[in-house]
């Protein structure tokens, strides 16, 4: 085991030691930590885990995860190439929103996360994910749009897309997120620029 994957074991040991949203836990199947690439230079972080999530324990495995799926391959990318989470890591019971109590409670869990992983671009799927990130903003707004921000000291470049969920649903949203996918990998070499700068 490498000493990255160590300390996400940590983490994940963590919350269940802490007991975090209990009453999450107890109507959960599976805790649902995150899948991929430990080295990845893009992590995706959607909201909370579905149904299909929480019975086989790794995200975006349903409908919307097999949309991801082919957006990543749409963008040359594999789901081994990125790592995927979710702010919450236990299903909210019928999939309703997660409250923002159990966002804040699952969140220095998240930040630790990226901390271990150190990607280049955090990709929010969604808005729950998006308002941590950046609060005050817009989705609509937004989309597809790299963002600095300051998180705990570290900096992170934030792209906030639109959830697979959404453009299952919504034709026009599939069109404007696959759009956005497609920029990904620009924006990633544009960082890589101005970093050898």
């Amino acid at each position: 085991m490498s000493d990255k994957q160590i300390l996400l074991e940590q983490i994940r040991a963590d919350i269940l030691t802490n007991n975090i949203c209990p009453d999450l836990a107890k109507t959960a199947t599976n805790l649902v930590m995150g899948d991929g690439n430990i080295d990845a230079e893009i992590v995706f972080i959607g909201e909370a885990p579905g149904k299909k999530e929480d019975e086989q324990g790794l995200p975006f495995v349903g409908a919307a995860g097999k949309f991801l799926y082919k957006m990543l391959v749409s963008a040359n990318l594999q789901r081994s190439d990125v790592y995927i989470t979710n702010i919450v890591k236990y299903r909210p019971p019928d999939n309703r929103d997660p409250l923002p109590a159990e966002k804040k409670a699952f969140l220095p869990y998240l930040m630790r996360q990226l901390d271990v992983i150190q990607p280049k671009i955090v990709v929010t799927l969604g808005r729950h994910s998006m308002e941590y990130f950046l609060p005050e903003q817009k989705i609509s707004l937004v989309h597809g749009q790299p963002k600095t921000v300051m998180l705990e000291g570290t900096t992170v470049v934030v792209v906030p897309l639109y959830h697979p969920a959404a453009a299952l649903y919504n034709g026009s949203l599939r069109a404007t997120l696959i759009e956005d996918f497609m920029q990904l990998s620009t924006i990633i070499k544009t960082l890589e620029k101005e970093t050898e700068k």
